[in-house]
């Protein structure tokens, strides 16, 4: 099954919120109904990440500018990917050009900071839908390395009070704030 992962991933993750437990039922009858990860259901699987440099205490935010904001890094996994975290550090990898990214903050191992559903404005090519993203912790050495995939996806590094003032999202505040207990 392409979502065996998945279901372990949120059977080590401990829900921090009413919200937060109700988006991980939401994600779980999605499993119970097939494969969660196809862009082409109205809610499917996204893997993220908020890459941080933990000597400055600084967060890496990417303009996106279908959802006219900075958010983290991310998106879909791609045809045969079923790890979110695998996605979350894909997808980074390809949106800041950085190349030591690690799990933080542990760096044996991934640690997921958050699970939320978010919505998904329509664009020429889909309609609206929902995201149901997977979001972790990256760390990287070398921020000043950071490169942008193009000149529209810019890239700010940012402290976390700054970010946290800066991001649109409530979700992605909360994502923050959990990162900056870490951080302290």
């Amino acid at each position: 099954m392409s979502y065996e992962r998945l279901l372990a991933v949120l059977d080590g993750f401990q829900p921090l919120s009413p919200e937060e437990a109700s988006d991980i039922e939401r994600v779980r009858q999605l499993v119970a109904r097939g494969d969660p990860w196809p862009r082409s259901l109205p809610l499917h699987v996204t893997g993220s990440a908020v890459v941080v440099h933990p000597p400055t205490r600084r967060v890496l935010l990417r303009w996106h500018a279908r959802m006219n904001a900075w958010l983290q890094v991310g998106g879909h996994g791609d045809l045969g990917e079923t790890d979110p975290y695998a996605v979350a550090l894909r997808e980074a990898e390809e949106e800041t050009g950085l190349h030591d990214l690690s799990p933080w903050p542990n760096s044996a191992q991934p640690t997921l900071v958050q699970v939320a559903i978010v919505p998904v404005p329509a664009s020429k090519r889909e309609p609206a839908h929902e995201h149901a993203d997977f979001r972790y912790g990256l760390a990287t050495h070398t921020p000043d390395a950071a490169t942008p995939e193009s000149p529209a996806a810019r890239l700010i590094w940012l402290t976390l009070e700054d970010a946290l003032a800066t991001v649109a999202e409530d979700n992605l505040r909360v994502c923050l704030a959990r990162m900056a207990e870490v951080l302290s």
